[in-house]
């Protein structure tokens, strides 16, 4: 956020999908704490509300936020879920069948969020103590969510619900398909977001060459590029400065062109590193959602492997112990983009898996290339590619 951003308001922060995804952690933990940061360079009060709505209080309490929350940086609302609310469901159903209003399942999905924006404001004084002449920030946090063709409609819907009760909107951190923006309707709900900050070139030059003014654009990195890591304890067969981590999503996989030739890179890499160097090999997960969860990938290639003791599985942690762990590795490929922002910001020689355009956006402008620096998933069709690739890597690292 720029230093002359007004930050003496209320902040609601939203479209967090929760931290069982340590990248949407990531995001949220490292947002949250640069508010303070910069609040205390303007002095401001830090204790100024933020509230973050999420898909999930429950994730977020287990995981990095929870303790944010009870330092008293921010408040944790969860989402209304329409779909697993009957009554409403039923009553919103009918009620935008007749009248047209699809806003409704937005507006119930943030009613919560706007009951506690009110308490604070009126019933806790904050409207009072808070001298700032700026409405309110709704400032929406899900890096990736508009490369989802899918989620589009309701985060149209979610901005025109911010944006009609009166709050300055802000899309954070974001990474955008260039072809998408051919999509009237998703050009215009961009165009009306105050500022729009675009964590990698790609997507900054395609919403200036979508017509976007220069005025609205700030092009700035992906703020868990600012994640704070952790101390990890020691782990029997993990080696600081001697273990290759490998992070893999069965979203990647599902995305592959030739079937198996991504659990066969991978395997042959590993069988690379341990017939080749005197290194281990960590598995490390990054997302644990149920129905897309990295630990059922890396569990299979951890049972290829255990019988050699040099490949030990990470267990689930918070985003900031994961980079702990990261941060020592001595190389690091990974699927999931958080994963790989964990360790190009520790300085640790990275291989991305990738199949988007943050991947390559974020590759480009660290090393103005995607070449031998990202593997399109889509692209693999040679069994060696990762290892020529870490070969390659290793050599200029």
């Amino acid at each position: 956020m720029e230093n002359n951003m007004d930050l003496n308001r209320i902040i609601i922060l939203y479209m967090h999908a929760g931290s069982g995804n340590h990248g949407c952690e990531a995001i949220a933990n490292s947002t949250i704490k640069m508010i303070a940061r910069k609040r205390r360079e303007q002095g401001i009060s830090e204790n100024i509300p933020v509230i973050l709505v999420t898909n999930s209080v429950s994730e977020d309490k287990k995981y990095s936020l929870g303790e944010l929350q009870k330092k008293g940086l921010c408040y944790i609302v969860e989402d209304r879920h329409i779909d697993r609310d009957l009554i409403p469901h039923i009553v919103y159903y009918a009620w935008r069948m007749v009248s047209g209003d699809k806003e409704s399942f937005q507006r119930y999905k943030y009613k919560d969020a706007f009951k506690l924006y009110n308490k604070l404001l009126k019933d806790e004084g904050w409207g009072e103590h808070i001298k700032s002449q700026s409405p309110p920030l709704a400032v929406s946090i899900g890096g990736d969510n508009y490369c989802y063709p899918e989620m589009i409609e309701d985060l149209i819907l979610a901005h025109n619900v911010f944006k009609k009760k009166g709050f300055e909107t802000v899309l954070w951190g974001c990474s955008i398909e260039p072809d998408s923006l051919k999509d009237a309707n998703l050009l215009q709900d961009l165009a009306s977001y105050d500022k729009i900050y675009a964590r990698e070139s790609i997507t900054y030059n395609a919403l200036l060459e979508a017509g976007l003014s220069a005025d609205k654009l700030v092009m700035r990195k992906d703020p868990a590029f600012e994640l704070e890591t952790s101390k990890v304890p020691t782990l029997n067969g993990f080696i600081p400065g001697r273990t290759v981590g490998i992070n893999l999503s069965p979203m990647v996989i599902a995305k592959e062109k030739t079937e198996g030739i991504t659990i066969q890179n991978y395997v042959n890499f590993i069988n690379y590193i341990l017939d080749n160097t005197d290194e281990n090999v960590a598995l490390i997960p990054h997302v644990v959602w149920a129905n897309n969860d990295d630990r059922r990938t890396l569990r299979s290639l951890y049972d290829e492997f255990a019988g050699t003791k040099r490949v030990i599985m990470i267990e689930d942690a918070p985003c900031e112990e994961l980079k702990g762990y990261i941060s020592q590795c001595s190389f690091f490929v990974g699927a999931r983009t958080h994963s790989t922002i964990a360790a190009y910001s520790s300085g640790v020689p990275t291989l991305v898996i990738g199949y988007s355009v943050k991947s390559r956006g974020i590759a480009t402008d660290l090393f103005g290339t995607i070449e031998n620096y990202v593997l399109p998933v889509q692209d693999l069709s040679e069994p060696d590619s990762l290892v020529k690739a870490y070969k390659w890597i290793m050599e200029h690292k």
